[in-house]
């Protein structure tokens, strides 16, 4: 059982009990965090014929902060001014181990983890959706993301989101393909301003929250408060990207590749932290076209729609959570790795965050982890 390995445990019920009427094909789990998207997600599905359950995942906050919370109490109540079943499911354990300690572990290398795209891959739509499903015998799970599952030619796939501004696709893409047919986005065709209309006419008391734009572990604080202090501050070298010493850093993980501000070295001309080397603990910093690269590899590779993609292939290509996909063409394909070469160079791409690839269609052909 999920729940035996990883010790998730199940809360009793907020307020009412899960006591489904409807079958099984109608039943559905819902991630909900306590804001506005993941509240308007639950309304909808319940106003579309579908029997909902709320779940809020209960995580650690590996660090001391006053900041507002991601998730919490907040959900419970929402839920029941939906009239939604609602429970606690309690990851602090797996979170620990498949979250925070593998951050942490990142930084101290001089690499720059994705924490959130860890947490949808391994957690949310992995461990925490077996879990349900072995509990509940819910098969059918929903989240407040902003994409899009696409059915093309009785193939599923996950596409961009109507809101181009708002896309979460690219944090999606570890999702297991054989998950897609049970995964359900409402918000994928959708504007966040739609989204906060339809609380507001609800008034519901998210309606004007806030966006959560840090990590929820952090307590919605800077990352390096989730650091260990044996990570963070270390001194070392500053060097130029040839090598040449020019000043001295508070140590490695405080630094992420592209880097400008707070860096504590003035050069007179825009400078980037090019390089981290965990090994020497030292970084280097370069100018915007020192830093930046057209051949990008990754690993550890999830392919969305698994004939693709062959060398030579033209795809879009990005290595950040913000931004369009940008042209690229694909060099070498692995087992486990893929490389591309953009048509233009791109800015600092940081040895341990994503490369995800979309067709010309906006739906994802696969990712992975940049080396």
């Amino acid at each position: 059982m999920t729940d035996e390995k990883w010790n998730i445990k199940l809360w009793p019920p907020s307020f009412s009990e899960w006591s489904p009427q409807k079958a099984p094909s109608r039943q559905i789990a819902v991630l909900m965090s306590g804001g506005v998207d993941s509240s308007i997600t639950a309304h909808l599905l319940k106003g579309d014929g579908w029997e909902v359950l709320g779940i809020t995942m209960k995580i650690p906050i590996s660090c001391n902060t006053n900041g507002r919370r991601c998730c919490g109490e907040g959900a419970a109540f929402i839920c029941r001014e939906l009239d939604i079943p609602h429970y606690f499911l309690d990851v602090t354990k797996v979170f620990q181990q498949l979250i925070i300690g593998p951050f942490r572990q990142s930084y101290a290398k001089g690499q720059t983890p994705n924490p959130c795209i860890d947490c949808n891959t391994f957690l949310k739509f992995s461990l925490v959706w077996d879990f349900l499903q072995e509990s509940f015998g819910i098969r059918h799970l929903a989240t407040g993301h902003y994409a899009r599952v696409v059915k093309i030619d009785g193939q599923v796939c996950l596409g961009r989101a109507k809101d181009k501004t708002k896309d979460q696709s690219y944090s999606l893409y570890g999702i297991g393909r054989d998950r897609l047919r049970h995964l359900l986005l409402p918000l994928g065709e959708m504007t966040k301003e739609q989204v906060r209309k339809i609380a507001a006419g609800l008034y519901l008391s998210v309606a004007e929250k806030g966006e959560s734009m840090e990590l929820c572990f952090a307590g919605q604080g800077d990352y390096r408060t989730a650091l260990t202090a044996a990570d963070a501050n270390q001194d070392g070298d500053i060097t130029d990207m040839e090598g040449n010493k020019i000043g001295t850093h508070k140590g490695i993980a405080n630094y992420t590749l592209g880097q400008r501000r707070g860096i504590g070295f003035a050069g007179g001309k825009p400078l980037y932290v090019g390089k981290i080397d965990a090994r020497t603990n030292t970084i280097a910093l370069g100018d915007r076209e020192e830093v930046s690269r057209r051949t990008v590899k990754a690993n550890r590779i999830n392919s969305m729609i698994p004939e693709e993609p062959a060398i030579d292939r033209k795809v879009y290509g990005k290595i950040r959570s913000y931004g369009e996909p940008q042209p690229c063409k694909v060099v070498d394909v692995g087992e486990t790795a893929i490389t591309v070469e953009f048509d233009e160079p791109q800015f600092a791409p940081c040895h341990g965050q994503r490369l995800v690839l979309y067709d010309r269609s906006d739906n994802i052909i696969a990712g992975g982890t940049i080396v």
